[in-house]
């Protein structure tokens, strides 16, 4: 971060209570560099949350610690949010770090089933043009920062996992959009904190997945979405079976996010009254239709929408 072409920036490094020394390994940083030591893991939502209210520009960026930005990382994530008026998140290209030739995501897709996936995960890197997609992976993220705090920020009951779609679905409902930059690039360790298919992963996936459906999905698109997230959510107890390691997390993340709709349900009710903005039809153009490329983790883009003339 100490090297990138756009200079005039100022970096909150928020310490969610690390107890590996990775402090100490940090090199010596200048005035822009401001550290935030919390003292406990209050998860990637929380703790995501109050580097936000830290600060005071225009739009903010999120970098995970396992993500390492190229240089130009920063200009180009804020050259994107000029392609069209409604900008309110940038999606970074991610590259597998110890796999330079295989992509680690191209944002994040919501499939009208309500499964979320990294778009491009494990493909090879191949050119593309900036494009818009549902919502940015937070591990390299561009946020506009009143609409940031205006809706909310992350939900910090998610603790983490799925946070970034949550919020990408509100800021949908409420008229935005991301544009997924093909130069923005970061190179990404990908599940390097908490590993891809671990109970931790599994459980807070399996809840927030729920969770995310419940809050932002209409009611109107209940009887088109309802039947296909139970078929969803039957596949994947399938699936866990075939991975018996990860079917007690399973169950117990599809018993809490069940249990916790209760708890949910005055944030849906805020949402559709307050936040929803778009019709139904503009929310379903977002989503992804394909079986294939949910199964897959294909890339689901398409052209910006409202794009300015060049």
């Amino acid at each position: 971060m100490k090297d990138q072409s756009f200079t005039d920036f100022r970096c909150i490094i928020v310490d969610n209570g690390s107890t590996d020394g990775s402090l100490e390994t940090l090199p010596k940083l200048d005035k822009r560099f401001e550290i935030l030591k919390l003292g406990e893991n209050t998860g990637f939502a929380k703790a995501s949350n109050i580097g936000v209210a830290h600060c005071d520009s225009k739009w903010v960026a999120m970098l995970n610690p396992d993500a390492f930005a190229r240089p130009d990382w920063l200009e180009k994530l804020l050259a994107a949010t000029s392609l069209a008026p409604n900008v309110t998140m940038v999606g970074s290209t991610q590259i597998m770090a110890l796999e330079p030739d295989i992509y680690d995501g191209l944002g994040d897709c919501y499939h009208i089933s309500g499964l979320a996936w990294r778009s491009g995960f494990g493909h090879k890197v191949e050119p593309f043009q900036t494009c818009e997609v549902f919502g940015p992976c937070g591990a390299g993220a561009l946020y506009h920062r009143e609409t940031y705090h205006r809706l909310g920020g992350f939900d910090e009951d998610f603790f983490c996992y799925h946070e970034d779609v949550d919020l990408a679905y509100r800021m949908r409902l409420a008229g935005g959009i991301c544009t997924q930059s093909s130069t923005a690039i970061i190179d990404h360790v990908s599940s390097a904190i908490s590993g891809r298919h671990s109970d931790f992963a599994t459980y807070h996936g399996t809840r927030n997945r729920l969770w995310t459906l419940y809050k932002n999905t209409p009611t109107l698109l209940w009887p088109l979405v309802l039947p296909l997230h139970i078929l969803l959510t039957l596949l994947l107890l399938f699936r866990s079976l075939l991975r018996p390691a990860t079917l007690l997390p399973t169950l117990r993340g599809l018993k809490d996010g069940l249990f916790g709709l209760g708890k949910m349900r005055s944030k849906r009710r805020h949402i559709q009254k307050n936040i929803k903005q778009i019709s139904t039809s503009q929310l379903l153009k977002a989503f992804a239709w394909s079986p294939v490329k949910a199964l897959t983790r294909g890339v689901h883009h398409r052209p910006i929408s409202g794009k300015r003339p060049t």
